[in-house]
Parts: structure tokens; sequence; C-alpha cells
């Protein structure tokens, strides 16, 4: 063992990390419980890199927006997990989304021919004493996650997130529904079903009413990620909620009406083929039978059959401000390296950028090497400063890659153009780190 990297957990950060070593020329070991007789509450195979919650990975725009400015670093990078998500895109207006079975398909593929990636289906229970990257995601085993605690003394943070349901593409009405994508970005990409005011009202009413999953005692306090409320925890939260949120119809003409819905719900493309559709934004702890009722009640829906149904998981992450150095080790363990979603970011591409630079800081460090941290000006740069001190560890939860974590554009300019300021500046300073890493690496 002492000749590997040993990487705990084949999800997106795994898979990435041991890519990237393996490429580098190290042996690596890759320990996924999964295959091996265990299973989360969330997975529904064994692959690699599974995607549970959703099959986007947000925004393609390098342009005007963070989280694209992160997938273009990443290119650059050499990420595996960028080039399977290309290589089995689906249609999603501006928006990277992808056949999530043949993604993970690849990604397994990829891992599991690698010369220099060993793969073992085994649990790890406690804290190696090897250099190991824990990256078992936000369902990590209970006896790990009891020794992670018990080597912090920290007790871990948590949050629920939620799945949201997939439709059968020929159970959806298009006599009532339309195609298209918001301000006719990217082509016409989604489903959208269209509700009037008093269809609206009627619907955000049976989401309050509708029967929900109980919580056990000891998950009562947990905290939801904002970034995936459960569809009827924002109905809650005021009769308007959803209509500014995921239901918003602004930027989609009906062409049966010529006008924009009063609210409207949106299908993305799920799989290659076009056969299954993920209802955008519609996470829920509904219970499955009324899930089928509420979900009918939507034009377009009255006969849809569902693929999969919602549901809601119990996710775990450490308080990483706290108890990781700049390099993602564990400050009371420095063999040890978190990556992924256990260290607080929220996202697919985030927990496979974190897995991938946490694997290149082992790399240097195996190497005899110092490898300076990506500028705060760059994409994976900000989320890296963000998760190793630059967040508040007495409030820290799950965050996605944001400008507001990059240091601000000095002086004053128009708002429109600060985004386009943002990821100038932030190609800029990949360059010049990319050509100083390489420059360092033959001297």
């Amino acid at each position: 063992m002492t000749d590997q990297v040993h990487i705990v957990g084949g999800g997106l950060a795994g898979s990435e990390a041991a890519w990237q070593l393996a490429e580098a020329g190290f042996e690596v070991r890759l320990s996924e419980m999964r295959g091996g007789g265990d299973m989360t509450p969330a997975h529904e195979t064994d692959r690699f890199a599974e995607m549970v919650c959703s099959n986007s990975f947000r925004s393609d725009d390098a342009e005007n927006n963070a989280v694209g400015l992160l997938h273009q670093e990443m290119r650059a990078l050499g990420s595996l997990v960028m080039r399977a998500a290309d290589k089995h895109r689906v249609p999603a207006g501006s928006a990277l989304a992808v056949d999530r079975d043949a993604f993970a398909l690849e990604v397994t593929h990829v891992i599991e021919s690698h010369p220099r990636i060993s793969v073992v289906r085994e649990r790890i229970d406690a804290l190696p004493d090897h250099p190991t990257i824990i990256a078992t995601g936000p369902l990590t085993g209970s006896k790990l996650a009891e020794a992670i605690a018990a080597e912090t003394g920290q007790d871990a943070l948590a949050f629920f997130d939620a799945i949201a349901p997939i439709v059968h593409r020929d159970s959806i009405d298009m006599d009532v529904c339309w195609m298209a994508a918001r301000w006719d970005k990217g082509g016409k990409d989604y489903i959208n079903c269209p509700l009037d005011r008093h269809q609206y009202e009627a619907f955000v009413q049976e989401l309050r009413d509708g029967e929900k999953t109980e919580f056990k005692d000891w998950e009562k306090d947990t905290p939801y990620f904002e970034g995936c409320m459960p569809i009827e925890v924002m109905a809650d939260r005021g009769v308007e909620t959803l209509r500014f949120g995921p239901m918003k119809g602004v930027g989609l003409d009906n062409p049966r009406t010529g006008r924009w819905p009063y609210a409207v719900v949106q299908l993305r493309q799920d799989n290659a083929l076009g056969t299954l559709w993920n209802m955008v934004g519609f996470q829920t702890k509904l219970k499955h039978g009324e899930q089928v009722r509420i979900f009918r009640s939507i034009p377009g829906l009255e006969n849809a059959e569902f693929a999969r149904l919602g549901g809601i998981h119990r996710n775990s992450f450490i308080n990483s401000p706290k108890l990781l150095d700049g390099e993602l080790r564990l400050k009371s363990k420095p063999n040890i390296r978190f990556a992924g979603q256990i260290t607080g970011c929220e996202g697919y591409v985030e927990s496979a950028a974190i897995g991938l630079i946490a694997a290149r800081f082992a790399a240097a460090e195996r190497n005899e090497e110092i490898l300076s941290p990506p500028p705060s000006e760059t994409a994976l740069g900000a989320l890296l400063g963000h998760l190793t001190g630059g967040a508040d560890a007495e409030s820290f939860q799950p965050m996605n890659v944001n400008f507001g974590l990059m240091p601000p554009i000095p002086g004053r300019s128009k708002k429109s153009d600060r985004k386009k300021m943002y990821t100038n500046r932030a190609r800029e300073k990949l360059v010049e780190w990319l050509e100083r890493e390489r420059v360092a690496e033959i001297a």
C-alpha cells in the first residue's frame, strides 16, 4: 500500500481523483463499497460517478456563469468527468446535461480498464494510516463517519438532499405542453407544462396538504440545502415562491396563446434516447402515492408514467474550514485528504473539481514537490479557498461555486459587464498558474 495512493469512494470526486493520479503515473487503489455487498439509500447501481439527484451539470456558459467557468477550467486540466459529460451530453439549452446511464458506464469503463488503477469492492470503516483521499460523498457509511468524528472531535454537520421524479416521454400530453428553452436559449430543449392562476394556486395547496415522509427524531433538526429545496418546502414559504422559482413562466412563449404562462413545470431530457425526462426543480419528500396523485394534476401530465419517483436522504459533510488545511489535508492526520461533497461543496461539477485538485496536491506531495493552489480569481481556486478557510467555520453550509467566492473586481463597472470581467480575469489567471506550475515541474 505504501507505493499506492488510496482513494475511498467511487463517486464523481473519487473517480476524478483516481484518474488524475493514475494519469500522473501513480498506482491507485480505489475502494468502493457498492458492488461489495453494501449500498447507499440513494444509489441504484454500483457504477462509478453515478448521478443520483439530477442529470445536469448546470450552466455550460463560461462567459457569464461561474459553474460554466468551472467546466472550462476542468477541461483545461484534463478532467475525466468533463470528458465523459461532453461525450454523453443531451439537449438542455445552455446547460450541460447528460445521459446519466451512459455517462456512468463511460467513467466506470475508463476507471476499471486503467492499468494503474486497482478497483476493490470493499467498505472502509476506519481512517487509513497511508496516503489516502476520502471521497465517500454525503452518504458516508456510518462506521467511517464515526471514525472521522472520533478523529476530529467534531460532530458531522448534515443537511437533507432530495431527488426529483423522472417521467416517461411518451406519457406526456404534447397537445397541452410544448418544447422551448427560456428566452429561446439553446433551442427547444425543455418540455413545458403551462398552468393558469387557478391551476397553480390549487397545485400549491395540494403540495402543502400532501402527505410527507416522516423524519426520525435525530433527523428533525437537519437543515435543507437552499439549492436543492424540496418543492413542498418552497410552497410552504408562500403561494408565490414557486412562481418566482422553478415554476416561473417568464421567457417562455406558449405557441397556443402567444403569451407567457402564469406558471410552468419544465422537464429536461434525462437520457440520450429522449425517452426519460426529469422534472426540473421538483425534488420532493412527498410520499410516493401522493407524488403520483399531485403531479398528475399538472396540465400535460394527467397520464404521466414515472420511471422514478422523488425521494429524500440525509447528507453529511465535515466542517472543512476548521478541519482541513489549504491542501485539503486533515490537520490532525495529514496523510488523509478529503474531496467531493463530504467537504461541503455542493453540486456534481464542484465535487469532481475538488477531487481533481486533491489528487494534484497528492501527486505533488508524493513527488516531494509543492503545488501552489489555483489563484483565488479562478473558479477552482475560489471554491478551494472557500472550503479551506474562506468560509466562516461557525456557520459553514454547503456551497455551489459562484462569483461571490472570488475577489471583487476593483473599480466601478456596469453590472451587465461584471460577469464577463470575472470570467476574463479567471482565464488569464488560470493560464498564468498553469504556465508557472509547468515551469516549476520542469525545474
